[in-house]
């Protein structure tokens, strides 16, 4: 009798087991089902704590469980221990490691070396939060931006003297006024651009990307956005101080660098456009080592501009205060490069000449082989990262490289259509199907960014940057006249997907998470981080890349970070002591995914200001 009721109660217990079990799916199902409806307490946390700016924890309802090979975890975060960072000394206010003034002179000036990247060894990284300056405010919204920078944000009036002819940036009161100009349009940048659009179809979507080298204040890419064209614009640091920081104050694309000895940051046939105002760039020096490295990045079909000395020397060698001979040897040697490379001149008025780049691969290889031009012979031609620039052509051999100028569609249409180097096959592991897959996912992932900070969408987030961009699946989704988006491509991604990137009809940049961005402190409104610290957890300290975040962020910006809840976590405890406000919450799917979302806002504080909360 003992063993048949044993039986019979071990049979009701398996029978109430399931029930209890398929209770609990249910559950979880409905629960996962309300919460993508939209309807979840996740969906407006992080507007109430950007409105309060109230010390926030992890919400009380995140599940902490991880499903792995379907065994649940448990989350170990005891190595990680808090610690409150202090403000840096005010010196640091305008700090860019990379870019320090006095580390760039120990360098040689040779090929403008010294301007180029200089990162501080381990030992001499700062480990303190970039306070910004006394009065900082929230810069304006767009497009009030373009013309309009709050003073005490970028306190140098420099530029307002030796520009002042030109047109570049006045004085008025609280604000400088950027009115336009250029050294090489000081009437302003409308009326020259539309020199130039009598020229190259820069209205009709064919011409998308532009690349402005030496961008001064960057008035030519600001001038631009209306035209439904962006340009990637650089310039170094130099003389002419903060010229890169009114850029990205102006809410412009911008970095600082320069043509040196190093391959610029960007993928080959990026661009549809390229540009040069004065730029003070040597094209001709090193048997033309500089119009090759733009040739690199152009598009079989694109432009490249440029504008001022030598162009028609003839009437200008006067008011340049430079020998006639000179710059006609300057300007022999520039049409000699450009034929080699195949670049027909198809316009040259006034000071602004405009040549096109062949689209024929095959004649132009024939070409260039019978003048005894040297071809390089990379493997992969978009390993650019600290790579000296070469003297060589690089070549283009149709779709086979990915080569882009007939099969682009104009912009918007090519955000989604399939880019070349993907319909091609040029990156290993990467199908059609894969990209579009990316595509749909980001849009589902972005949509549920939106319920969370409803603000998106309200201009307040104008400069963004993607930390880990892929296909750029991010920016696409996003896609507004409102905001741009700074594709980051990693150095050290598994695929090289940039050149997509900018085929998709967006901009983007190489870098290593290990060391500090080419950029301002506080020049990004909003920075997205998926998985970047999953990428880099055995390569660097979170707590570097953290802090660099903090560095280019604007005070009350927001920080998306989207990574596996152990990671998570980990990254939160380190924020704890850096005056962000942050939430984490489940995956839009629901708790049952083991990735998380953490939600942060900077605190508003400047140097010198005990007070950590905003008055705004």
């Amino acid at each position: 009798m003992a063993n048949k009721f044993n039986s019979g109660d071990g049979g009701r217990r398996s029978l109430c087991s399931l029930f209890t079990l398929s209770g609990l799916c249910l559950f979880f199902y409905l629960l996962g089902a309300w919460q993508r409806s939209g309807f979840g307490k996740g969906d407006r946390i992080a507007l109430e704590m950007t409105k309060s700016g109230a010390n926030c924890n992890i919400l009380s309802n995140l599940n902490f469980e991880t499903h792995r090979g379907g065994e649940a975890g448990v989350i170990d975060d005891s190595d990680t221990k808090v610690s409150a960072y202090e403000p840096c000394d005010p010196q640091y206010t305008d700090y860019t490691p990379c870019q320090d003034q006095g580390r760039a002179m120990t360098f040689s000036r040779e090929n403008m070396i010294y301007r180029e990247r200089h990162c501080p060894p381990e030992g001499e990284k700062l480990r303190c939060l970039i306070p910004a300056s006394q009065g900082y405010v929230t810069p304006f919204q767009w497009p009030k931006s373009r013309d309009y920078v709050p003073f005490a944000n970028a306190p140098y009036k420099s530029l307002t003297v030796e520009k002042a002819i030109q047109n570049w940036i006045q004085y008025e009161g609280t604000v400088f006024k950027f009115p336009g100009g250029g050294t090489q349009f000081p009437q302003g940048a409308d009326k020259y651009i539309d020199q130039l659009a009598s020229v190259i179809p820069i209205e009709n979507g064919i011409v998308r990307t532009a690349l402005d080298t030496g961008c001064g204040v960057a008035s030519w890419g600001a001038y631009l956005w209306s035209r439904n064209v962006i340009a990637m614009s650089f310039a170094p640091r130099d003389s002419h101080e903060a010229q890169v920081q009114f850029a990205l104050e102006r809410g412009v694309p911008a970095v600082i660098g320069v043509l040196g000895s190093i391959k610029m940051p960007y993928p080959s046939r990026a661009f549809d456009m390229a540009h040069c105002s004065r730029c003070l760039i040597p094209w001709g020096s090193n048997d033309g080592l500089y119009m090759k490295e733009v040739d690199r990045v152009l598009r079989p079909g694109g432009y490249w501009i440029l504008s001022g000395p030598p162009i028609n020397w003839e009437v200008n060698y006067k008011s340049w205060q430079r020998p006639m001979e000179e710059l006609q040897e300057e300007q022999r040697i520039l049409e000699d490069v450009a034929k080699v490379l195949c670049w027909e001149k198809v316009s040259e008025k006034a000071e602004i000449a405009i040549w096109q780049k062949t689209t024929d691969s095959s004649s132009c290889r024939a070409k260039q082989e019978n003048q005894g031009a040297r071809l390089c012979d990379s493997h992969d031609e978009d390993d650019v990262w600290y790579k000296k620039m070469e003297q060589c052509i690089t070549p283009f051999n149709g779709l086979n490289s990915g080569d882009s100028s007939e099969y682009l569609r104009p912009f918007p249409e090519r955000l989604y259509a399939i880019p070349p180097r993907i319909a091609s096959g040029s990156i290993p592991g990467v199908s059609v199907d894969a990209f579009q897959e990316d595509s749909k996912q980001w849009k589902k992932h972005v949509n549920a960014y939106r319920k969370i900070i409803q603000i998106f969408d309200s201009g307040r987030y104008r400069n963004i940057m993607d930390m880990n961009a892929g296909f750029g699946g991010f920016a696409a989704a996003l896609q507004s006249p409102k905001l741009w988006v700074m594709n980051v491509a990693p150095t050290i991604s598994e695929k090289n997907t940039l050149g997509v990137v900018y085929e998709r009809g967006l901009i983007g940049i190489y870098h290593d998470w290990c060391e500090a961005f080419s950029t301002y402190p506080r020049t990004y409104d909003l920075i997205h981080a998926s998985r970047v610290f999953s990428l880099y957890k055995d390569r660097c300290n979170f707590e570097d890349i953290l802090l660099e975040m903090d560095r280019i962020l604007r005070p009350e910006g927001a920080v998306i970070i989207r990574d596996d809840v152990s990671v998570i976590v980990k990254v939160k405890k380190i924020i704890g002591g850096m005056r962000w406000d942050s939430k984490m919450m489940d995956h839009e799917d629901g708790p049952l995914i083991s990735e998380k979302i953490l939600i942060a806002v900077k605190q508003y504080w400047v140097g010198g200001n005990t007070n950590s909360t905003s008055n705004h």
